[in-house]
């Protein structure tokens, strides 16, 4: 028998949630399995994920696929449609021990083909945690799921369920654990990670949390945050930011747009205004930092006019990292029954924010020349500074140590350095 295999698609909560998967199975006695965990942000995505599964049958003719995630949870019949399909198990039941005793090879024809429940009704908290997902460098912390919020466009509360979190005592365990095992950086991640603590006693910030682990894991190195919503930055949270050179100067923003109709059509919880102010403050009191943000090209009802305000708020925000979505619309969310932008116009315009990108990484890239960097590599040859900006060198580093590095160079989309000044 063969050990089973995963494919994963979409965000890096469904990798931290993979790795999760492989501790389940393995424990479970799975075998011979193909694993599909999908996502569902886009159209494209679920389209990706079908692709996916087809040429899984193709090489594997007699391997059992089955299919989790996202686009599982909330298409469930179109996944079960598939003829290549063995089983179809939503996003709770993909993290229940019990799940994976039910797919072992002498139970698998003995269970419903569809094991998907109502996602919305869960309340736990984020499930299995592991240690030490992510390379050998740094390592990833789920401390929240689920979204409690309903923008128009997005389909993954439904595919996520509401907002959960975990404690913040268990968080701070399994960093410690991290620590000691070597990891130098934990990036904490979750679906709505500024809502974390909305739902445990005493309804903690997300600040709170990121200030305790500082404070009870005085050997972690660097702490990050994935993508917040800058709107619920609580007073903590921005006070670390701006003051704890342990949490890294680097924040990636959902801001979707910078038209106000159409962030009001959104139903997100900024206005324009808000963002630009929120930018400017916290780079005022650390100047440093630098701003990555989700932007959303095409959004339904969109004119070149609305366009050209979000393309304006780029700039005036000092975004460096663009991650550009042209809108895809979804069944069941209301921007779906908005009317439409056409698709050449949607693709032209994510083409023309992608191509603003690209020229404001190129900025920040030719500012970096002339200084020196603490980068953690991530393989022999390339690491990250504290900005998260990819640096690369000409001979072998060991992989998951910090370097103090100069910058010589760049080459429009990385750093280029010199030897390593010291190793850490």
């Amino acid at each position: 028998m063969n050990a089973p295999k995963f494919t994963t698609l979409g965000c890096r909560l469904n990798a931290y949630e993979t790795e999760a998967m492989k501790d389940l199975a393995a424990q479970a006695g799975v075998s011979d399995a193909h694993i599909v965990n999908t996502c569902a942000v886009t159209a494209e995505a679920v389209r990706k994920a079908r692709q996916e599964i087809r040429r899984i049958r193709r090489d594997n003719p007699d391997a059992a696929i089955i299919v989790t995630g996202c686009a599982a949870q909330t298409e469930p019949e179109t996944f079960a449609a598939m003829p290549e399909v063995t089983r179809v198990i939503g996003n709770h039941e993909k993290m229940q021990a019990q799940t994976w005793a039910s797919l072992t090879p002498d139970l698998i024809g003995q269970t419903e083909r569809v094991q998907v429940d109502d996602i919305l009704s869960v309340r736990e908290t984020a499930g299995h945690l592991i240690d030490g997902f992510g390379s050998r460098a740094r390592a990833y912390v789920q401390v929240q799921n689920g979204c409690d919020h309903r923008c128009t466009f997005c389909i993954i509360p439904f595919g996520r369920g509401n907002s959960r979190s975990v404690p913040a005592g268990v968080v701070v365990d399994q960093i410690k654990r991290l620590v000691d095992a070597g990891y130098h950086e934990v990036v904490l991640t979750g679906v709505d990670l500024t809502s974390w603590g909305a739902d445990l006693p005493a309804t903690p910030k997300l600040g709170d949390l990121v200030r305790r682990i500082l404070k009870l894991v005085p050997d972690l190195a660097r702490l990050r945050i994935s993508s917040i919503d800058s709107i619920e930055a609580d007073p903590a949270l921005i006070e670390a930011i701006a003051t704890e050179p342990r949490l890294m100067p680097h924040l990636h923003l959902s801001l979707q747009a910078g038209d106000n109709m159409i962030l009001k059509r959104m139903k997100r919880r900024h206005t324009r205004d808000d963002a630009i102010r929120f930018c400017h403050d916290m780079r005022a009191a650390r100047p440093d930092l630098v701003y990555g943000a989700d932007i959303i090209a095409g959004f339904p009802t969109e004119t070149d006019e609305m366009f050209d305000n979000t393309a304006a708020m780029i700039r005036d925000c000092g975004l460096t990292w663009l991650h550009v979505f042209p809108y895809s619309p979804r069944n069941g969310t209301p921007a779906a029954r908005m009317p439409q932008v056409p698709g050449a116009m949607i693709k032209a315009r994510a083409a023309r924010l992608r191509a603003l990108g690209t020229d404001l990484t190129r900025a920040h890239l030719q500012t970096q020349v002339g200084r020196d960097h603490m980068v953690l590599m991530e393989n022999p040859r390339m690491g990250r500074t504290e900005q998260f900006t990819e640096v690369t060198f000409d001979t072998d580093q060991i992989t998951g140590t910090l370097v103090l590095a100069h910058i010589k160079a760049h080459d429009t989309q990385r750093l280029l350095a010199d030897r390593p000044i010291q190793f850490d």
